[in-house]
């Protein structure tokens, strides 16, 4: 497996990262119980930080060149305001990441502070390998500015182990220009999943004499995070506290029944199509009308279309759209971190300086605190703008906390969309995707 390394203009690699290799959760837990090196020489989290210690920090993330020259930038002016402070810097692709990660924390050599996916938030944090960042917080980190719910989206049983950079939200999209094209009204604002149901349908009618013809969706009852949406409406934590499944094989089954009369009617767009168009989708080559997805996707949306596409709310339960912030990606503090006040400095800045915000724009999602999103330089009418302004508009729907996934995330949402596929085929009932579902979960929860 590669490390991509790369140095960028104007400051120069300083960190080589070490070899990847893949080890288990139990490897990460024994390191994590064997006691670590936590908080060695350094002022604490809670100490003023000391401006003639000398101290260089490791900073970690994923990304590609883009991001990298902005991370640079950032860093940069962290140095320059603290100059007793190096950063020494280090990147790579997302999926060699956490091999990477895994490797260090294995020998409890983690960064000092490295870029955090919510989906593996409580495999580090909950092994001990992360810092309790509440510590900082009124001293070396200021988190007023964050929304309350969005902030607790990086806490597990009380611990701040990540601090949001940025949010996003789920969404659903609509191509204007294919629907004015059949005659179809978007959904109504306060729409339900019933109400999407009709939609669907009526597209397809509409559009069944086009060439190509024209379908509402593909079948959104085959994606785990929109069945987590679901959940939450009818007041289902899909996940417990203490990192167990918070749903049962009855409330998957009725998830997936949604999609059962337009699945049967080959009313939604056909999985074999699908599959031929890959890595595209029935939307982004404008034969489906809508899509669902997270609300930073408009940008790669109207790339692909070149159309007009909007965005709704997600539909509505019974109790109204009760919809999430999802960080789009957190920054934690090793727990082994030698220098816990300037961890959090490093983190306080990332997060909160109005510079950074002007650096980063939208690029990891909306940023989390006003200070940046004011300090971005938004054109009117651009993609920013549109994302910003959704985000805006939802912000009164938003009332629960994001649900912060178990360990083995990725295999049973992976596990999860190829059953999907399979029940679209017709190759599985509902009732045995939810059985073999369960049976797969049940050996892959708490795995890393």
């Amino acid at each position: 497996m590669r490390i991509e390394r790369r140095a960028v203009a104007g400051r120069p690699a300083r960190r080589t990262a070490a070899g990847i290799a893949v080890v288990s959760t139990a490897a990460l837990a024994l390191t994590a119980c064997s006691g670590g090196n936590a908080s060695g020489g350094g002022a604490g989290f809670a100490d003023e930080l000391d401006p003639e210690e000398e101290i260089s920090l490791s900073l970690a993330w994923w990304g590609d060149d883009d991001r990298a020259n902005k991370y640079e930038e950032a860093v940069a002016l962290f140095e320059e305001q603290n100059p007793n402070i190096e950063v020494d810097t280090n990147w790579i692709a997302f999926d060699d990441y956490w091999p990477a990660r895994n490797t260090e924390a294995a020998s409890g050599s983690l960064p000092d502070v490295l870029q955090m996916d919510l989906s593996y938030l409580r495999q580090y944090g909950g092994t001990g390998q992360l810092a309790d960042l509440s510590e900082a917080i009124d001293t070396n980190l200021d988190t007023s500015g964050f929304d309350e719910q969005l902030l607790a989206a990086g806490a597990i049983d009380g611990a701040q182990y990540g601090i949001p950079t940025s949010t996003n939200t789920l969404a659903l999209f609509y191509n204007a220009d294919v629907l004015d094209e059949i005659g179809v009204e978007p959904p109504a604002e306060g729409y339900t999943w019933e109400d999407y149901a009709a939609f669907v349908e009526e597209v397809e009618q509409a559009g069944s004499g086009e060439d190509p013809a024209i379908y509402g969706s593909g079948d959104y009852t085959t994606t785990f995070w929109f069945f987590c949406q679901w959940l939450i409406q009818q007041g289902t934590e899909p996940f417990t506290e203490d990192g167990e499944l918070g749903f049962t094989e009855a409330e998957m089954t009725e998830f997936l029944e949604l999609g059962s009369d337009a699945r049967d009617a080959g009313i939604f767009f056909p999985i074999e199509k699908t599959k031929q168009i890959e890595p595209l989708g029935g939307f982004t080559v404008s034969e489906a009308a809508s899509e669902m997805s997270w609300d930073n996707f408009l940008a790669g949306y109207v790339a692909e279309t070149e159309q007009d596409i909007r965005m709704l709310p997600m539909p509505s339960g019974a109790d109204g759209p009760r919809m999430f912030w999802k960080p789009s990606m957190l920054l934690s503090a090793s727990a082994n971190t030698e220098h816990p006040a300037a961890a959090a400095a490093l983190i306080d800045f990332l997060v909160n300086a109005p510079e950074v915000g002007t650096i980063f724009g939208t690029s990891k999602g909306n940023p989390a605190v006003a200070a940046q999103r004011d300090a971005m330089e938004v054109e009117p009418g651009s993609i920013d703008e549109q994302v910003v302004s959704f985000e805006e508009e939802v912000a009164d729907l938003v009332t629960e906390p994001a649900p912060i996934p178990v360990e083995g995330f990725g295999a049973i949402e992976a596990e999860y969309k190829r059953l999907g596929e399979e029940l679209q085929y017709g190759n599985v009932t509902v009732d045995e995707f939810v059985t073999q579902w369960f049976a797969f979960a049940e050996s892959n929860v708490g795995q890393s």
